[in-house]
């Protein structure tokens, strides 16, 4: 299925559609990394906004249940150069497209992701939207318009645990805590001070 992304400034890149078809909007932003987009999709700084991923080919070691740095996909959308749905690691317990379809996460690939990275780094922050729908560019252009600004938005109370909890409590037996405040906190640095034997109080 063919998709679009178009940026605020006019710019439109064509490709096509992976994860699931509709629309998603947000801060077109960057990674630069070589793996770990499992980790980048659930990292809560990355709440709301369409993460770009540099490197040419994403997907081929599917996903799993362990390299989370949250409970859910906390980005609106994801772009790609090349999406591989055929993966190949003893750890994956899925594909990624699976992984995008269970959290209703809308991509694209087979686009130009470092055109994309240059012209952002260029022109500084702006917001894109990710559509299915490829014919009427005024209209994602008005919806593109509408959609919130970043900057003075209250994102915390999207991404912080609403009850307080012991994290790996069936685990936990050290006699020295921690208490983390979680302001969007990464279930990667819970598990730092897990292993160095903590009991961690979120």
């Amino acid at each position: 299925m063919k998709a679009v992304l178009l940026l605020e400034d006019g710019t439109m890149f064509k490709g096509k559609n992976f994860g699931v078809s509709g629309e998603a909007a947000g801060e077109v932003v960057f990674n630069t990394s070589m793996c770990g987009y499992q980790e980048i999709l659930t990292d809560p700084s990355y709440y709301g906004q369409i993460v770009t991923m540099t490197y040419t080919q994403i997907g081929n070691y599917g996903v799993n249940n362990d390299d989370i740095e949250s409970k859910k996909v906390q980005t609106s959308g994801f772009a790609v150069r090349e999406y591989l749905d055929y993966f190949s690691s003893w750890r994956a317990k899925s594909s990624l497209q699976d992984y995008l379809k269970k959290y209703s996460i809308v991509g694209i690939s087979e686009i130009d992701t470092r055109m994309l990275t240059r012209h952002i780094r260029i022109k500084g922050a702006m917001k894109g939207i990710i559509s299915t729908e490829t014919d009427n560019t005024k209209k994602l252009m008005s919806k593109l318009k509408n959609h919130p600004d970043m900057a003075g938005r209250d994102l915390v109370k999207y991404v912080t645990s609403k009850d307080c909890y012991i994290y790996n409590e069936k685990k936990c037996s050290s006699k020295y805590s921690i208490v983390a405040v979680d302001y969007g906190i990464k279930f990667g640095i819970l598990k730092c001070f897990d292993t160095a034997g903590f009991k961690i109080i979120v």
